[in-house]
């Protein structure tokens, strides 16, 4: 990372400080990421009160990696899709040219 494009900043996830070099073109979604991130956490707190502060990081943690999965799938069900299309295509070309 060139350093003219890198950021030094610091932010806080659940009350605790994590310093990052970041592209400075990240800055804003990363802020941005944070404060859905500490958001989250803080519902957690606020739903289940006996919980302490690492075991809401975690349900927050286990909420985003589980949209991301449902994203990887159905990503790669659209690429599936796609390719079955590609495919019946060519067969209608080639049978059309020939015809």
């Amino acid at each position: 990372m060139d350093d003219r494009e890198s950021l030094n900043i610091t932010v806080l996830i659940a009350g605790r400080p994590y310093p990052l070099k970041i592209k400075t073109s990240d800055e804003a979604i990363i802020r941005k990421l944070v404060k859905e991130i500490n958001d989250k956490i803080n519902s957690f707190q606020s739903a289940y009160a006996q919980k302490d502060k690492q075991d809401c990081l975690s349900m927050a943690l286990l909420t985003y990696a589980v949209e991301l999965q449902k994203k990887r799938q159905s990503a790669g069900m659209d690429k599936s899709v796609s390719d079955k299309i590609l495919a019946i295509d060519s067969l209608l070309s080639s049978a059309l040219s020939e015809g």
